[in-house]
């Protein structure tokens, strides 16, 4: 049984079909301002001026350096930065106030060496609450940035050299990773220790609470539905104070190793309270596959198809590896994972950024829903040159049937994005 979806089977969904034409690539090395570094791939027209207008793409761990978007901008005469963060493939340890200064280090670059006049941020998925994160914090005077991150731990933004970007793109973008997660984590676990420890009365795959065999849609009871979401924010809220606990005990270890009279005590001693001071522990997160819309199509009806972005079994899915969240040290999870927590909230940010703003989403999407997610995130666009478009037959990643060689729904979007950067900036 084959239990990753099926549009990854010939490959990720996200990467272009055939390479850019006519286009020159550069693999770069950018240094963030908390020293850190990214990579990068520079895409531009080849035997052409050097381009004037540049898209940054990123997504929080998600390697776009072959993203779909790439070849129609670069034949527009737009250049790419497609770039990874500094946790390509890994958000373990992702820690999005300290992410956001690999953004800056992009736009950055583009400014400082390549002489783009105009940077517009491409947020596809999860880069789109990571480049809104990023803008909002940007067009902040340095001392008015966030100080701290929600572990608590002091960021370098008053200090970072952070440019706004003139525009915005958003493509099927979710509220953040957090906000994703609150919907999808399983409600029904009880002891984090034990995954097979639950509360029938909130299995979302149980028969006795309306779940049908697959890949029949299910429509679950209101009332099932009120308890379900109440009861993932308070296992999220549960693991907040789980992560807490686990920093405090770090905190404490280091606010006594620096008391006078610490290197006065027995080594043993010392050792004891350094080990705690540096310890940093990984949680794991078990069965983060579970949102009922992914087998209810009553909740927030769509065109999409059955199951999960990554699976059209999500009820076996459920209990592997793959997954949102699955370890992560507990400052990551504040940072990145949890929806009660994160400040990387695309719908909070977009109330702090005027730039002109495109918001694009796919009809078909398994994670992304019209009511849940596309409705309240262009309500809360402030910008006034704000434009939505709505695919009716795309999927997540626009990509088209299993196998095919081209994507005729990337070109649709296309036709969208490459006339909105050009009437804007070029």
């Amino acid at each position: 049984m084959i239990l990753i979806s099926k549009t990854y089977w010939a490959g990720v969904p996200f990467d272009f079909r055939q390479p850019p034409r006519d286009a020159g690539v550069e693999s770069l090395v950018l240094r963030a301002d908390d020293f850190r570094q990214c990579r990068a791939l520079y895409w531009t027209p080849a035997g052409k001026p050097a381009p004037r207008v540049a898209v940054v793409c990123m997504h929080p761990r998600v390697d776009f350096t072959h993203h779909y978007s790439i070849p129609r901008l670069v034949l527009a005469g737009i250049g790419v930065l497609a770039a990874n963060t500094r946790s390509p493939n890994n958000d373990t340890d992702t820690v999005h106030e300290e992410i956001i200064l690999d953004v800056a280090a992009c736009v950055r670059y583009l400014r400082e060496k390549r002489g783009v006049d105009k940077v517009v941020l491409l947020g596809n998925s999860g880069g789109g609450s990571l480049s809104a994160f990023y803008q909002a914090q940007a067009r902040l005077p340095p001392e008015e940035r966030l100080a701290s991150t929600p572990a608590g731990h002091p960021t370098r933004l008053a200090q970072a050299r952070m440019s706004p970007a003139d525009g915005m793109i958003y493509i099927s973008a979710h509220r953040g990773q957090g906000k994703v997660l609150l919907d999808c984590i399983d409600a029904s676990v009880v002891d984090e220790r034990d995954p097979f420890a639950t509360d029938p009365a909130l299995d979302m795959y149980a028969e006795d609470n309306g779940f049908l065999p697959p890949p029949a849609w299910c429509e679950y009871d209101p009332e099932f539905v009120a308890r379900y979401r109440e009861a993932q924010r308070a296992r999220v809220r549960r693991l907040d104070a789980t992560a807490r606990e686990l920093l405090a005990d770090a905190a404490n270890a280091a606010e006594r190793a620096a008391q006078p009279g610490f290197e006065d005590l027995a080594f043993e001693e010392q050792r004891r309270v350094l080990v705690h001071k540096v310890f940093e522990p990984v949680m794991v997160i078990y069965r983060t596959m579970a949102n009922l819309h992914y087998v209810d199509r009553h909740l927030d009806p769509s065109s999409r198809d059955y199951g999960s972005l990554l699976s059209e079994r999500p009820d076996l899915m459920n209990m592997k590896l793959l997954g949102f969240s699955r370890m992560c040290t507990p400052r990551a999870w504040l940072s990145t994972w949890s929806g009660l927590s994160s400040n990387a909230d695309l719908v909070e940010n977009l109330g702090h950024i005027v730039e002109p703003t495109l918001v694009v989403n796919a009809g078909r999407d398994r994670e992304i829903y019209p009511e849940a997610d596309a409705r309240p995130i262009f309500e809360a666009v402030v910008a006034e040159d704000r434009t939505f478009y709505s695919f009716d037959a795309a999927r997540h990643y626009f990509e088209p049937e299993p196998g095919e060689k081209v994507a005729p729904d990337v070109e649709s979007l296309m036709d969208v994005v490459v006339p909105w950067i050009k009437e804007r900036f070029a």
